[in-house]
C-alpha cells in the first residue's frame, strides 16, 4: 500500500471511529418541562417548593416522570388552603368531601383513576395504586375506599377543615333557609378562614411533564364541583376527558366545566390533534371549537350563543412544546390563590430550566363568561 493510500485509509478509519463514538452519546430528544394549572405555582403546604417546582426538581434528578408529578400534586392535595383539591376541598351537598383523580404513564401505556373517593387526602396516590396493583383503570365510591384501605392507605372519617365546613354551612343557609335559618350565621361576605366565593365554584389541579428522553406523563386531581350532588363525577378521573396521555405524542389535561369536557372527550381530541401534526396550541383550539359546537342548551349559552362557562387545557408534546388554551382568555370568575390578587386573565404554570412562572393562556373567544 502506498504511503498516501495508507494515510487516507487511516484518516477514514479515524472518522468512522469518531462517528461511531458520537452515535452512542445520548442526545436529548425533548426540552424537559413541567406544566399545569395555575394553582401549581402557588401552593406549598407550608414548605419551600410549589407543585411544579417539586415535580421539576425530582424529574431533573432522574425520577420517573409520573412519580415526580404525583409528588408535586400531593403538595396541593395536602394543603388545606386550596378549597378545590384534596384535604379541605369544598364538600358535596351533604357536607362530605369526595375526591377524584387520574394518572397516566406514557412510556408504559398504563393508567389508573378513582372517583367519589372519601377519606383519603391524596387521591392521586390511590389512582397510582389502581394502575400498579390492579387490572382496572377506574374504581369509584365505596369500592375505591375499600381498595385504598387494603392497599395500606389511612382512611379518615372527615376531610373537611373548619373553612370548608363553614363554607358548606353558608351555602346551606343560602339555599335551604327553612332548615338552616339565617339567625346567628356568620357573614356570607367574610366567612371563617377567609374563604371567598367565586362565580364558578369548581377547581382542579393538573400537572403534566416531559423529561429529556421524551417520556411524558400526567396527573389530574380535584374535589370536584362545590356542593355537588353526592356521587357526581366530573371529567378529572375520566381518561380522555380530564386527562389523556400518549407516550408517542404528548399529554393534555383540563380544568373548568367538567360536563362539557366529558361530552366531547376533549383531552383525547387534543392529543389526537397533535398526532395529526398540529401544534399544542392549534390542537387545543380545535378541541375548544368542538366544545363550542356541542354547547346548544340555552342555559349554558350567553346571549350571543357562545358558551357561558370557561374550560382550560394544558398541553405538552413529547418535544417539550407546550400551550395553555381556554374558551375565554379572560375569566372574570377566576379567583386568586394563596393571597394573590385576582387576575382577569386565565393562566397556567410552567417550570423548566428557566425556573417557575405563570403564563397567560390563549383564548378562543373574546370577553368572559357571564356567570
Amino acid at each position: 500500500m502506498q504511503r498516501r493510500e495508507f494515510l487516507s485509509a487511516a484518516a477514514m478509519g479515524t472518522v468512522a471511529t469518531l462517528a461511531r463514538s458520537a452515535a452512542v452519546i445520548p442526545q436529548p430528544v425533548a426540552r424537559p418541562v413541567v406544566i399545569g394549572s395555575v394553582n401549581g405555582h402557588f401552593f406549598k403546604n407550608g414548605g419551600q417548593k410549589t407543585v411544579i417546582e417539586t415535580a421539576w426538581e425530582m424529574m431533573a434528578r432522574g425520577s420517573d416522570v409520573l412519580d415526580a408529578l404525583i409528588a408535586g400534586v400531593n403538595i396541593d392535595e395536602l394543603d388545606p388552603a386550596d378549597p378545590y383539591v384534596g384535604f379541605g376541598g369544598l364538600p358535596n351537598a351533604e357536607g362530605v368531601v369526595e375526591l377524584d383523580a387520574a394518572v397516566m404513564h406514557g412510556p408504559s401505556k398504563r393508567a389508573g383513576a378513582v372517583a367519589a373517593l372519601e377519606g383519603v387526602r391524596t387521591p392521586s396516590l390511590v389512582a397510582k395504586a389502581v394502575m400498579e396493583l390492579t387490572d382496572n383503570h377506574l374504581l369509584v365510591g365505596t369500592g375505591a375506599q375499600h381498595f385504598a384501605r387494603n392497599a395500606g392507605f389511612t382512611i379518615e372519617s372527615d376531610l373537611n377543615t373548619d373553612t370548608s365546613r363553614q363554607a358548606w354551612l353558608d351555602w346551606k343557609r343560602r339555599t335551604d333557609s327553612a332548615n338552616f335559618p339565617d339567625a346567628a350565621r356568620r357573614s356570607l361576605t367574610e366567612p371563617a378562614g377567609g374563604f371567598a366565593y367565586s362565580t364558578h365554584m369548581y377547581g382542579t389541579i393538573h400537572c403534566s411533564g416531559v423529561n429529556t428522553a421524551g417520556d411524558v406523563c400526567g396527573v389530574t386531581s380535584t374535589s370536584g364541583r362545590a356542593f355537588k350532588i353526592p356521587g357526581r363525577v366530573g371529567d378529572s378521573p375520566i381518561l380522555g376527558a380530564g386527562l389523556y396521555v400518549d407516550g408517542r405524542v404528548g399529554a393534555a389535561g383540563s380544568t373548568g366545566r367538567g360536563e362539557a369536557n366529558l361530552f366531547s372527550l376533549a383531552s383525547l381530541l387534543v392529543v389526537e390533534g397533535m398526532r395529526a401534526g398540529k401544534s399544542p396550541k392549534d390542537a387545543g383550539m380545535a378541541a375548544l371549537q368542538r366544545i363550542r359546537a356541542n354547547t346548544i342548551a340555552p342555559r349554558l349559552r350567553k346571549d350571543n350563543g357562545d358558551p357561558n362557562f370557561n374550560i382550560l387545557f394544558f398541553i405538552v408534546n413529547t418535544r417539550g412544546e407546550h400551550a395553555g388554551v381556554a374558551l375565554y382568555g379572560e375569566d372574570a370568575g377566576e379567583r386568586g390563590y394563596a393571597g394573590q390578587t385576582n387576575s382577569e386573565f386565565a393562566r397556567y404554570s410552567v417550570c423548566d430550566e428557566s425556573g417557575p412562572r405563570i403564563v397567560n393562556v390563549e383564548g378562543l373567544l373574546p370577553g368572559t363568561p357571564q356567570q
